[in-house]
């Protein structure tokens, strides 16, 4: 009868624990949340409010002040939608060679049956840690009569060795070795095995890779700034900075009533081009949110 007493008394206590460690457990992830949201949150409700508010610290949970100039003053500027422009085709266009690109050369190398599969991925590895530098490429470029066009945003940095040696580590764990002997007694080739067989199976880590390329494209100013002068050309990141440091220069230089309202509408637009260059790809994450754990996560596993 004792040791009836005692097995239930562990059994409470151990229930008891479990739920303790529950709740701690789901303290901190809402916690965690809150960390990791509220800072968005935070630039949303700023680019709506008066911004001598947001320095003195009176925005927190609403708008102070509710304003759209900082909104109405950054969409006067009509080079943005020129930059939209660009940026909607560098994105697309380089997402699309990106994942032909890599996705190509993970299933290559994923091969067992590769002659030198193990020299070629040590020679891929390579330049993760070693680079010609800034100079080789900007020679290399200008040799291949890429400056300032169209091709230097999509062509020359579509291989990206990381998402690679993902993809590599998704096709060897998660797609069977019998099904290319299965296909080959079907008499398929390499090719029409890869594109009807393997691709179609492979739709996590393709949506995965897809929304790594799309956002790096999506955000990247530094390639435009090195290898572009025409400002038709230019992504939407580049001229939104170029249009920020213009407002601080201004206020800057100024002086008296001019300066401060230079000041005050640099200030406003700060957070607006946060909102405005963000939200486009943010909308796109939802639709890939189903495929991006499991591909994240398979193709993480390392050899």
């Amino acid at each position: 009868m004792e040791a009836v007493t005692n097995t239930a008394a562990s059994k409470m206590n151990t229930r008891a624990s479990d739920r303790v460690l529950e709740v701690a457990m789901y303290v901190v992830a809402v916690l965690l949340l809150i960390l990791l949201v509220y800072p968005l949150y935070f630039i949303v409700i700023a680019s709506f409010s008066d911004p001598s508010a947001v320095g003195n610290g009176q925005v927190w949970l609403f708008p102070k002040g509710f304003t759209l100039d900082g909104y109405k003053e950054l969409l006067k500027h009509e080079n943005i939608w020129i930059g939209y422009r660009n940026t909607i085709l560098y994105t697309v266009v380089g997402t699309l060679i990106g994942l032909v690109v890599n996705i190509s050369a993970a299933y290559a190398l994923s091969r067992k049956d590769l002659v030198g599969r193990r020299f070629i991925s040590l020679f891929f590895i390579f330049t993760m840690f070693f680079s010609g530098g800034l100079i080789p490429i900007f020679l290399t470029i200008r040799d291949f009569h890429m400056y300032n066009t169209f091709l230097v945003m999509v062509l020359p940095f579509s291989v990206v060795v990381y998402d690679i040696i993902v993809a590599r580590t998704f096709f060897q764990t998660s797609i069977p070795g019998d099904l290319w002997e299965a296909a080959q007694i079907d008499g398929c080739g390499n090719l029409r095995y890869y594109a009807l067989v393997v691709l179609p199976l492979s739709k996590a880590i393709v949506a995965v890779l897809g929304l790594w390329i799309a956002v790096g494209f999506w955000n990247s100013y530094f390639n435009a700034l090195i290898y572009l002068k025409n400002p038709n050309l230019y992504p939407l990141q580049l001229i939104l900075r170029n249009i920020l440091i213009t407002n601080q220069m201004q206020s800057s230089l100024g002086s008296g009533e001019a300066a401060n309202i230079a000041l005050r509408l640099a200030n406003m637009m700060r957070y607006s081009v946060i909102i405005v260059s963000t939200i486009p790809i943010m909308c796109i994450y939802p639709f890939l949110q189903k495929y991006f754990n499991q591909g994240v996560m398979i193709g993480a596993v390392k050899e």
